[in-house]
């Protein structure tokens, strides 16, 4: 590289002199977890016992579970969000990355609630517009992450603002570090206009406190909630879409729950009698969440998720694509191929018409619906994109590449990501193109569909297709298979059938289910990817670094890979970014600059031992 034509010194010496607020490396989230720090070694020699070693981390939530329900502010947020419920108030969910995507699952998980009780409850058809979330960068982000927006607390309390919060209503602020600038700014916002906020994180207050500044004022501001949810460190070394964002769902969706169960056995809003939901106690989620682990670490079900790893790496091995199919959890779905592309520097999701970039490893898609339709039916609204134009960014104070050339991200460049029943060439002609099925189990009882009174229970599949459609499914791709799970398998006339089998119970936000195949997803994604090399130990050297708190995580990792000092780490990262942008403009598939920037060090090592 020509030092002299680069801008990667610069910028190097500008995120070590002005950005040392993002230096994260005391956290809590960011830390090794002792039980998977030989988690690759292990994977490669036995993929069971990998899956296991990952699924172990997760078994530390239980022992949080009893201290995180018992705090006053979990007591106060099923409060806030009852007297919302019955005041006609309206509850935010705010986040970015995952806890974004969490977001917009609470709010769709939501309306398919009161939808499914629009036939006999006429309270619920008002009801179905009163959750609403904020993700940085809107809907556009579900897909692909906005470089940056996460860093700034002005576009929080913009897109909150625009959102249209007011006095009364409620806002959950969701970060899984407790640190996220955007999310930090959407807290604020919510006390400007004086609404009920509750700030929930995954790191322990006085850690915070003690070392991050713009969170110590959040923690120090008597009128905010703080729902404090840290169990430990994550199994791969900072991926907090794994036990932290599993805790949040678990945590906010339980108190969610409860408070429209409460809501609708004694408040005006309630459908008649035995239609309303039954309330659990704090102890019956810690209870279920646990029977839910142990189901899932039996070796039937160690077994089958093994089997999935060991399947996808081979197609992914011979350059092959996975395609999902789903219906009901085609958002759980997305969010977890969506993460890939960050988290293991994976190509993220292509466009229709981009023909430069290269086509991302899975992808998802539902096999009913046309692309806004199936955009419509996952959201259970339509999408909401951002239409900020440069004027925007300038009263925001955004950086000058955004207010110079603001990304696209309304809904014209959602509808881009064909996730409907299209025709997709760029997959079905990979070298090894494989279709896959993800289905669920619905329970008969308290999903908004009362059986007394009289309307049908749900089918007990999510996805189920007709002969003729699946047969047109193996005429197209290479192969097909089915991931199911629940308590017992359907029968999918496909080549490669792998059943998780698992008990989930009902519940008003099919919580449970949500939660399966979370645990079931993440496992899988998270084992194929070490299998492939792109983490060591536990360490995710193949991470995507596209924003300061990444940045700073990227430059531990090389530092702690290489024992080069932080601040060389931070030179030759930077150095590694420039080279792949220009490498990925020409639509070549590159690898992460932390990964290139510990092969250079190592390099040069030992050519100075030489």
């Amino acid at each position: 590289m020509n030092s002299a034509m680069s801008n990667a010194p610069e910028k190097a010496r500008e995120f070590l002199e002005q950005e040392r607020a993002f230096r994260l490396g005391e956290l809590l989230t960011e830390s090794s977890h002792p039980k998977t720090r030989r988690l690759s070694q292990t994977i490669q020699a036995d993929v069971e016992a990998g899956v296991r070693l990952l699924q172990s981390v997760d078994d530390d939530i239980p022992a949080a579970l009893e201290r995180i329900l018992a705090q006053d502010t979990y007591g106060r947020l099923v409060e806030a969000f009852r007297t919302a419920l019955r005041a006609g108030q309206r509850i935010y969910f705010t986040g970015c990355g995952a806890t974004g995507r969490l977001s917009i699952l609470l709010e769709a998980a939501w309306r398919r609630f009161w939808r499914e009780r629009e036939p006999y409850d006429p309270a619920a058809l008002r009801m179905r517009d009163r959750c609403i979330s904020v993700m940085a960068g809107g809907d556009f982000a579900l897909i692909k992450s906005v470089e940056g927006f996460e860093d700034f607390p002005a576009f929080g309390r913009h897109q909150l603002q625009e959102a249209g919060v007011q006095r009364d209503d409620v806002v959950v602020a969701i970060t899984e570090g407790g640190e996220t600038p955007f999310v930090i700014g959407t807290a604020w916002q919510g006390l400007d206009v004086d609404a009920h906020v509750c700030f929930v994180y995954n790191n322990p207050s006085d850690l915070l406190r003690r070392h991050v500044q713009r969170s110590r004022e959040v923690l120090d501001e008597p009128r905010i909630g703080k729902l404090d949810l840290a169990t430990g460190p994550m199994a791969i070394t900072g991926s907090t879409r794994m036990q932290a964002t599993t805790t949040e769902l678990l945590v906010v969706g339980a108190a969610l729950e409860t408070a429209i169960a409460q809501s609708l056995s004694t408040g005006p809003t309630q459908g008649g009698g035995s239609s309303a939901p039954a309330a659990r106690s704090p102890q019956e989620y810690c209870r279920l969440f646990g029977n839910l682990l142990e189901q899932l670490s039996r070796p039937p079900a160690v077994a089958a998720i093994a089997r999935m790893v060991v399947l996808e790496e081979e197609i992914y091995r011979r350059h092959g694509l996975v395609t999902y199919l789903a219906d009901a959890f085609l958002l759980d779905i997305l969010t977890d191929t969506t993460e890939r592309a960050p988290t293991f520097m994976l190509p993220p999701f292509r466009k229709e018409g981009d023909t430069i970039a290269p086509v991302s490893w899975s992808f998802v898609k539902n096999p009913q619906h046309a692309t806004c339709q199936a955009w419509a039916d996952m959201l259970q609204r339509e999408p909401r994109g951002l239409t900020w134009g440069p004027e925007v960014y300038r009263q925001l104070h955004a950086p000058l590449p955004l207010q110079t050339n603001p990304p696209k991200l309304d809904n014209a460049e959602i509808y881009r990501f064909r996730i409907g029943n299209e025709p997709d060439p760029s997959r079905t002609a990979a070298s090894d193109s494989m279709v896959v099925l993800v289905s669920g189990w619905h329970p008969p009882a308290q999903l908004g569909v009362g059986a007394a009174q009289g309307q049908p229970s749900p089918s007990p599949s999510d996805l189920t297709l007709p002969p003729a459609a699946l047969r047109a499914l193996q005429a197209s791709y290479k192969r097909t298979g089915a991931i199911t799970f629940g308590p017992s398998a359907p029968s999918l006339a496909v080549d490669e059938h792998i059943h998780v089998p698992c008990e989930v119970p009902a519940s008003p936000l099919r919580l449970w289910e949500h939660l399966a195949v979370k645990l079931i997803l993440n496992t899988l994604s998270t084992a194929t990817m070490v299998r492939l090399g792109r983490v060591i130990g536990n360490a995710m050297v193949w991470v995507s670094p596209s924003n300061k708190k990444l940045i700073d995580r990227g430059c531990r990792l090389i530092a702690q890979q290489t024992g080069c000092t932080y601040e060389r780490a931070c030179e030759v990262l930077h150095e590694a970014m420039e080279e792949i942008a220009r490498r990925a403009r020409s639509g070549e598939e590159v690898p992460s600059p932390v990964a290139l920037a510990i092969e250079r060090l190592g390099t040069e090592n030992r050519e100075k031992t030489i």
